[in-house]
């Protein structure tokens, strides 16, 4: 498969852009596991536009994440076309249109899957970013709105018309949220359509070797990609890598490399974000990275109440000590994929 220029071999697998969350810690510990392409976090037209910290901080990529993907959403065009011009400054391999983001505050503006109630617009907004910029151009988006207004066969030919370099298709509609399961079939009568010459990555529900694998054989996608299901376990990628090429299930890891893991993701974090900041942010992988451990209640609320970094290594030296001969295997797998 390739995104343009970008060779990314057969099956390749793509960490879904999740707010909070896919920060350059993260998305750093999904690559070295495996995963060939990592996306960052939304980031709002609106807030690049006016200077927004927060939105300018999202910018941030380093070479050892490539190839990695912008991903910008917003609902007036200058300003998208605007966002892009300043996302392809940062220098990433792709620019990424979100509109798929089901949440009111992003859809209930006309943004994100809210787009797709206006297919015009989104077309239109789509061609200016792709005149605008020289990066591949990228979409992320939904099935439709509702049950009865499935679009996105037709989104998907004209968004290739005008020249998106690959689109990413998550199973559900807005109305649905995160609710009952992605339906693939529309994905894949898509990806089997001979008018359709770009590459189509499926998305929803993908939480397993197995799960990647049945999607790749039955719907036949280019790409998969992979949300919530990384929580606390970016190795899930290695693990799809490896029952692809070998029909095997690698064993989960053990507690003792679930440490090394976590002390790993915490330096990464602090080298990005500061002590304070980059504590915060990597409190939720921290719990999902031990999800399973029998009594191990007051260990996770100290995990997430310290500051100190040092306090908080020589916690994780205690988990491997006390739980360093519990069967992972047994440990509760992390929730389905609730991506933007």
């Amino acid at each position: 498969m390739k995104i343009a220029d970008i060779e990314l071999g057969e099956r390749p697998l793509f960490l879904a852009p999740m707010e909070d969350v896919t920060d350059p810690s993260f998305r750093y510990m999904c690559k070295r596991f495996g995963a060939d392409v990592v996306y960052t976090e939304f980031i709002s037209s609106d807030g690049l536009v006016r200077d927004a910290a927060k939105s300018l901080a999202k910018l941030r990529i380093n070479d050892a994440e490539r190839p990695v993907g912008i991903q910008i959403y917003g609902h007036l065009i200058e300003p998208m076309v605007e966002a892009a011009r300043m996302a392809e400054a940062a220098g990433p391999d792709i620019i990424d249109i979100n509109f798929g983001c089901p949440m009111k505050k992003i859809a209930g503006r006309g943004a994100g899957s809210g787009m797709m109630r206006d297919v015009p617009l989104m077309v239109e907004m789509t061609r200016r970013i792709v005149d605008a910029v020289r990066k591949p151009v990228t979409v992320k988006t939904r099935l439709g709105w509702d049950d009865d207004s499935k679009n996105i066969e037709e989104i998907a030919l004209r968004l290739q018309d005008v020249g998106i370099a690959a689109l990413t298709i998550h199973g559900r509609t807005r109305a649905q949220m995160y609710r009952g399961e992605a339906d693939w079939t529309l994905i894949g009568r898509i990806r089997n359509n001979p008018a359709i010459h770009i590459p189509i990555i499926g998305n929803g529900d993908v939480d397993s070797a197995v799960r990647a694998k049945e999607m790749f054989e039955r719907y036949g996608v280019d790409g998969v990609m992979i949300g919530r299901a990384t929580y606390g376990r970016p190795w899930i990628f290695r693990e799809v890598k490896h029952y692809l090429a070998t029909g095997e299930l690698l064993p989960q890891p053990t507690v003792v490399e679930r440490v090394a893991i976590a002390k790993e993701h915490l330096r990464k974090s602090l080298e990005a974000k500061g002590d304070r900041v980059g504590i915060l942010e990597l409190r939720r992988h921290l719990t999902n990275y031990f999800k399973g451990l029998p009594d191990f209640k007051q260990t996770r609320l100290k995990l997430v109440t310290l500051y100190d970094p040092d306090e908080i290594d020589r916690t994780l030296d205690y988990v491997a000590e006390r739980w360093g001969d519990f069967d992972m295997s047994a440990a509760v797998p992390a929730p389905l994929s609730h991506e933007l």
